[in-house]
């Protein structure tokens, strides 16, 4: 009978990776000293999430490292991987890494008689003995398969090499094929044999729209979050988007700023908190834009930093709408206090889209961000896809406590569902309503403060106008229901009438 020390059943360390998003959804990293199988479809990122691994585990924390190529030539591994910024013949040349070719143009191994792995075996215990790995990758089994026909002995020596390696308390990772980016994991079931963990990558082509995902399918002995997630190959590597697994830790403050108009101000009960989400909501052509402008000219004037993302105007159309309000876009750009950036939302995915605007987040750290507007990114992706977007763009801003503000264009003049509003209301801390309202054949536009989280606000629907010189509040509409409904109407007198006390009022503002 095998006796078991305390020692023995302590749970394993989980080693750091440091690829964006990946040590959040397995909670830690991978597990030290056990076998990790990659699946995929071809195309999936295999080979760039293994040596981004290897990169980052060298570099960042001192991990050495044999890599086994089955299918590529290292010539070709280190040139394409360079793109990434990745030095594979640094490594080797400073003693991080060895790299054993064993590709099909090599005759590292051969089938003599019943099939064995022992020569393979023994260049890593090599390898790993003359430059102190602790960590081995293999690329790809699936090319063991392709060249040998005796898969069940394979399947064998494959396990003993998995095996032998753990002996030797090696963390290793192994990629494997997929047919389909869903039901068997792999075309051989070698991970049913090798594998304590199994994460899988997956390239979905839904409604003509490529979208990268990643699932952590078991860790075993560990904890790990579940589902998949969506994640971008760029130049800086693999980044993983673990949107629904985001914590709620960010702080809160009651600091408040200006929106840059003293009414609006005090229909928001002194103005906005600081770390605050806002969403503006209305038609085409009522003023949202000008409102998201007027928001980051303030953030300028008191010598703060601004992020404004625009999604359906060029930049010279916003500097040119910005000069005719007297907001001086040009010379916030010239200082550096305003950053605009301008681009097409079917120019990349969802997800690519959220990974700039984190990026650019990180290197202009601003204290406000527009975006104008966040319906426009509901033509990129499917609902849920969308969703997913709202959730992850709404959190992080919220995590880097940065006053945001989103616009979002009803899909009506009289203002109507918005998918981005039932994704959006719940998760923002103030809505910002506009409408249209017109009365006696005359068209006004009306505001109303519709929330405002952890404060108190103006509860009636106020006219406003727009100027050379940007926004104009006036009085509350008197006698007047169903603005905000998008169906304004006078109120009547018991005997039917329209209250003609209520056409002077209008006429009056």
């Amino acid at each position: 009978m095998t006796k078991l020390s305390a020692a023995d059943l302590s749970p394993p360390e989980k080693l750091a990776t440091g690829i964006d998003g990946f040590d959040h959804i397995s909670m830690g990293g991978l597990p030290k000293g056990r076998a990790t199988v990659v699946a995929g479809s071809s195309g999936a990122g295999k080979t760039i999430f293994m040596v981004e691994l290897l990169v980052r585990g060298a570099l960042q924390f001192g991990r050495n490292a044999v890599y086994v190529s089955l299918e590529e030539r290292p010539e070709d591994l280190a040139r394409n991987v360079k793109r990434f910024g990745w030095h594979l013949d640094r490594l080797v040349e400073d003693g991080r890494l060895w790299i054993i070719n064993a590709s099909p143009d090599t005759e590292a191994i051969e089938q003599v008689g019943q099939f064995e792995l022992d020569g393979l075996l023994v260049q890593i215990r090599h390898a790993m003995k003359t430059i102190n790995a602790d960590t081995v990758f293999i690329d790809s089994i699936d090319a063991l398969f392709n060249r040998f026909d005796a898969n069940a002995l394979l399947r064998r020596e494959i396990y003993r090499i998995v095996d032998q390696l753990k002996l030797a308390g090696a963390t290793s990772v192994l990629t494997i094929e997929r047919v389909a980016e869903y039901g068997m994991i792999s075309r051989h079931g070698i991970e049913e044999f090798v594998s304590d963990n199994v994460v899988i990558l997956r390239n979905v082509l839904h409604e003509e729209k490529v979208r990268r995902t990643i699932q952590i399918l078991k860790m075993r002995g560990d904890m790990h979050y579940k589902g998949e997630y969506p994640f971008t190959i760029s130049h800086g590597g693999v980044s993983i988007l673990p949107l629904a697994a985001r914590e709620l830790k960010q702080s809160s403050t009651n600091i408040r700023v200006g929106f840059g108009n003293a009414d609006l101000d005090r229909m928001a009960g002194g103005g906005l908190f600081r770390d605050s989400i806002i969403l503006v909501s209305g038609p085409t052509g009522c003023g949202k834009t000008l409102m998201a402008s007027t928001f980051a000219a303030q953030g300028c004037r008191d010598g703060e930093r601004v992020l404004y993302l625009a999604y359906e105007e060029s930049p010279q159309q916003l500097l040119r709408n910005a000069e005719s309000w007297s907001l001086e876009f040009s010379r916030w750009q010239q200082d550096g206090t305003l950053r605009v950036i301008c681009s097409y939302p079917e120019a990349m995915g969802l997800e690519d889209h959220l990974l700039v605007i984190q990026r650019e987040i990180e290197t202009f750290k601003p204290s406000r961000l527009i975006v104008d507007s966040v319906s426009a990114m509901e033509r990129v992706g499917s609902v849920r896809y969308f969703r997913e977007f709202v959730v992850g763009l709404c959190s992080y801003a919220k995590q880097q406590e940065v006053c945001s503000l989103f616009t979002s264009t009803t899909p009506r003049l009289s203002g109507g569902d918005s998918i981005t509003e039932a994704h959006i209301s719940t998760i923002t801390d103030s809505i910002i309503l506009l409408r249209y309202v017109e009365i006696e054949g005359h068209i006004r536009r009306g505001i109303a403060v519709m929330k405002m989280r952890g404060s108190q606000h103006a509860k009636q629907v106020y006219e406003f106008t727009i100027d050379n010189k940007g926004l104009h509040i006036a009085r509350p509409f008197q006698h007047v229901q169903n603005i905000v409904l998008g169906v304004p109407s006078l109120v009547h007198r018991p005997d039917g009438e329209p209250d003609t006390a209520a056409i002077d009022d209008l006429f009056a503002l």
